[in-house]
């Protein structure tokens, strides 16, 4: 469990001094961002292989190299701001972060807040818990106690379906999630594909999938009305699907292409 104490703690610490540091200054058009010279791109650092911090202390996996990517083809320096599940959205509505490469799944309450561009990346949402936890659909969770990450799709997903009797209790971010999960606090939790692999490998054979919640597409996000800007994006990720290099990375950090739900470029 030491490998989610520690990235969260340090996720908290960056999102912290980075709240402070920046001055609110964020650019909302694409001329705006190159005359700048630099591009501020908020991104979870506890979200593992999406968002991580390195052996060096900096963001990495994922999401750092799609972002890294971006600011490479606008010809900028990419500024990976830490932010978590919570804050992402309030980082970007208040141009604390001019775009969001931060895991963020696609549904309509967050399409009121934020533009979406076409997914770039897409995971899987499942109950999962300890093996010998009978719960094999949304009934199943009747009398339980199950753990989400506050403000995720997964606590979306779960508080729609639960029954009157589960008891939905909300954490700060995944890894904390899975340390009440590994700890016996809870025994299900709401996790994407991508957090259970982790979970597999901190826990091998406790815990396993039990029922698939919803399939997510992932997108990057920029503030409403930066149509601009946000053309740009998707004509970013359709080149970057085209030419193999968002499969490329995709392959690097999850051992899989991409899923071809968000290979497809929007027409």
């Amino acid at each position: 469990m030491n490998i989610f104490k520690k990235t969260a703690a340090i996720a908290a610490s960056m999102a912290l001094l980075a709240g402070l540091a920046l001055s609110g200054a964020s650019a909302q058009t694409t001329e705006e961002i190159k005359a700048r010279g630099s591009i501020n791109i908020g991104m979870l650092v506890d979200f593992p292989p999406f968002g991580i911090i390195n052996e060096q202390g900096n963001p990495d996996g994922y999401d750092a190299d799609v972002a890294k990517l971006l600011a490479e083809d606008l010809g900028v320096t990419a500024n990976i701001v830490p932010v978590t599940g919570p804050n992402r959205i309030p980082y970007l509505i208040s141009n604390q972060v001019d775009v969001l490469v931060a895991s963020l799944g696609i549904t309509e309450e967050r399409a009121k807040q934020v533009a979406f561009s076409q997914p770039y990346a897409g995971i899987e949402i499942f109950v999962v818990g300890d093996v010998n936890v009978g719960v094999d659909d949304a009934a199943g969770l009747s009398g339980k106690n199950v753990g989400v990450a506050r403000a995720s799709t997964q606590d979306t997903a779960i508080t729609e379906i639960a029954p009157d009797d589960a008891k939905i209790q909300r954490f700060d971010d995944d890894a904390a999630a899975v340390q009440a999960l590994i700890s016996g606090q809870v025994p299900l939790i709401g996790a994407s594909n991508t957090v259970i692999a982790q979970i597999q490998k901190v826990a091998p054979g406790r815990f396993e999938p039990k029922f698939s919640l919803r399939q997510q597409s992932q997108a990057i996000a920029a503030r409403p009305g930066a149509d601009e800007f946000m053309a740009y994006i998707n004509d970013f990720l359709t080149r970057k699907k085209e030419s193999g290099e968002l499969n490329a990375i995709h392959e690097k950090w999850l051992d899989a292409p991409l899923p071809e739900f968000v290979a497809k470029t929007a027409k």
